[in-house]
């Protein structure tokens, strides 16, 4: 098995680009990585990767290595999980990967009664709002926020997310309430970004009576985690672009007013991805299912009361 340990971690380390990132990704020490990566170059007399202090580069031998290396290890996973499956005893490990909001919210809460139903299955929970890339950081399932391009990945959809534009009350009352996207250009509004290395829209889309337009707004406040933005907009520091469930609780307490009513924002989508060889683990089924009867119940309760804007 030590031969099989050390595959995966050779795996890990090529897919995240990083013996230490490899390291807490397979819970050992970065020394320890290294020694199996070291062990597995010796048993193939060549070098994997190329290591400096500062980087660490695949050579062109770990190249051609990783392909026969991640269908060694998809082929271990699939028999194991046919042997799990038949037995009705699930065990190992899920790599799930979410945006902030999205896994603060309606994933993590729920990680722990997972974990009772299914002890022998861990989780790994990985939050971020950049651009995740399925297949090539090894992930089980990620949770994507977000009009979805062509994929390969296994697309379940989740729920349609109307969005909002909102501000504070102390926000309206300084700068006055904009009635348009053209409101927010002219009277150069501070409306709140999310960026991040990889995001594509760095301007609103918002719905004219013309047909979907986008609009080249400006701010003072960037950031790339939605839930900083919203407390900006609660502390009146200008105007947020969200998905209602995110603010629905401040929408309903009046600390968030909508704005710019008149051309509210494209809905978008929750969706869950996966790849196709992956679904026949039945501990991504299982989990997959589990959460997301949660998020649309979650969802469910905290859109109660509100209309998305017209």
């Amino acid at each position: 098995m030590s031969y099989v340990n050390n595959i995966r971690m050779f795996v890990r380390v090529y897919e995240l680009g990083s013996m230490s990132a490899a390291a807490r990704d397979q819970r050992c020490s970065p020394a320890v990585a290294s020694a199996r990566i070291s062990e597995l170059e010796k048993h193939l007399g060549v070098r994997l990767f190329n290591r400096t202090t500062r980087s660490l580069q695949p050579t062109e031998n770990g190249r051609i290595f990783y392909d026969g290396a991640r269908r060694v290890l998809d082929t271990i996973d699939e028999a194991e999980a046919a042997v799990m499956d038949v037995t009705q005893n699930p065990r190992g490990t899920l790599f799930i990967a979410a945006p902030l909001g999205i896994g603060r919210r309606f994933i993590a809460p729920h990680v722990p009664a997972f974990k009772d139903l299914y002890p022998q299955i861990d989780l790994r929970l990985r939050l971020s709002d950049r651009v995740i890339d399925v297949t090539g950081e090894g992930l089980d399932i990620a949770f994507h926020l977000g009009l979805l391009e062509d994929s390969t990945l296994k697309v379940r959809l989740i729920a349609e997310c109307p969005r909002i534009l909102c501000a504070a009350p102390a926000y309206v009352a300084r700068r006055g309430m904009p009635a348009d996207g053209a409101a927010l250009v002219q009277d150069r509004h501070d409306c709140l970004n999310l960026r991040f290395p990889g995001a594509k829209e760095f301007q609103w889309t918002l719905q004219t009576p013309e047909g979907p337009r986008r609009f080249e707004i400006a701010g003072p406040y960037e950031s790339d985690d939605g839930d900083v933005l919203t407390g900006w907009a609660l502390n009146g520091h200008g105007i947020v672009l969200k998905p209602i469930f995110e603010v629905a609780e401040h929408l309903k307490d009046g600390t968030l007013l909508p704005v710019a009513t008149a051309t509210p924002p494209l809905p978008t989508q929750l969706s869950v991805l996966s790849q196709h060889r992956r679904l026949k683990d039945p501990k991504v089924r299982l989990f997959t299912d589990f959460i997301v009867a949660r998020i649309k119940a979650d969802m469910a309760a905290r859109m109660a009361g509100l209309t998305p804007a017209p």
